[in-house]
């Protein structure tokens, strides 16, 4: 049996994304209904990076599916210094179930699927961040009943993991995704042409509006992120050339009148969204973050079941 990985946004097709996310509701209805990992097998949770939502919802999930939660220090480690990418994971496919590893560069973890007998999956990296993307479009369908068609603008840093995995995984669903960032901070080239292929397929579409406020003109769904990601310099040049695409009531008031906020957390307030409208939106963000959970005991149940 071919082992299946999930190390970037279209790694599923738009079927098989569907068919992840149909799992994650209604395991989300009933928590305990699947168990692949009764016994309990043990699922490593490989941290190279600062995490909260990542450990806790890896825990509380893959306790849910019956199978131990193996946390695994990735500064302890040391992988790929203290010991090669590729014996690392050879000893962990030897001992666990399935491997979920929090790390930098792409090419980390695209090692680590090279070599693994076990299903690999992306909880975060320097290019992709696609568990969040599944729990993003979860929310989507809880709060505003569809996906598809709706138009998902997202502001500030186009050339970071969360805007690359937002045109990917969102065109999958068949959104229109707008990307609102300054000169400079746009998506690769690379990755507007994937998103744009696989829209001829599923109906999205994705675009690079340098104007916020012709981004935010009637979207469905007005997103942003941290201005400053993990390990990167020069915050104060950064907060200056973001400060235009801080999501404000202003930016809010061109959106549609039921336009909700998404963010991925961890949030600033006053910097990249504003104190006020993180309140107001509060509830769906929250949900946003306890759907990783669901979001991703579906995809670890997908790869288990060799799909």
């Amino acid at each position: 049996m071919t082992v299946r990985h999930f190390l970037a946004d279209d790694d599923l097709t738009p079927a098989e994304q569907e068919q992840v996310l149909n799992l994650a509701a209604e395991m989300k209805a009933e928590p305990f209904k699947y168990r692949p990992f009764e016994g309990p097998q043990s699922v490593a949770i490989l941290t190279d990076k600062p995490t909260l939502r990542t450990q806790v919802s890896f825990h509380a999930g893959i306790a849910e599916l019956g199978g131990n939660p193996m946390l695994v220090d990735g500064n302890l480690a040391q992988v790929g210094v203290r010991e090669t990418i590729a014996d690392v994971t050879r000893v962990l496919s030897r001992h666990v179930a399935a491997i979920a590893w929090r790390t930098g560069a792409q090419a980390r973890i695209e090692e680590m699927a090279a070599y693994a007998s076990v299903p690999v999956v992306n909880a975060l990296t320097d290019d992709y961040h696609p568990c969040q993307i599944l729990a993003c479009l979860q929310t989507i369908t809880e709060h505003k009943g569809h996906r598809a068609g709706l138009t998902f603008s997202y502001f500030g840093d186009g050339a970071n993991n969360m805007a690359n995995s937002y045109a990917l995984g969102l065109v999958t669903a068949g959104l229109h995704v707008r990307i609102s960032a300054p000169a400079g901070f746009h998506p690769e080239q690379a990755i507007l042409d994937r998103a744009r292929r696989i829209g001829e397929a599923t109906g999205g579409t994705v675009e690079v509006i340098e104007d916020p406020q012709a981004a935010a003109d009637g979207a469905d769904v007005i997103c942003t992120d941290t201005w400053v990601s993990m390990g990167q310099d020069g915050a104060e040049e950064r907060e200056r050339v973001f400060r235009p695409y801080s999501v404000t009531s202003d930016l809010m008031s061109h959106a549609k009148d039921d336009a909700i906020v998404m963010h991925c957390l961890p949030a600033y307030r006053g910097k990249e969204i504003a104190e006020d409208v993180l309140e107001k939106h509060a509830q769906v963000l929250f949900d946003e973050a306890e759907n990783r959970r669901h979001a991703q005991k579906a995809i670890l149940t997908f790869l288990a079941q060799g799909a």
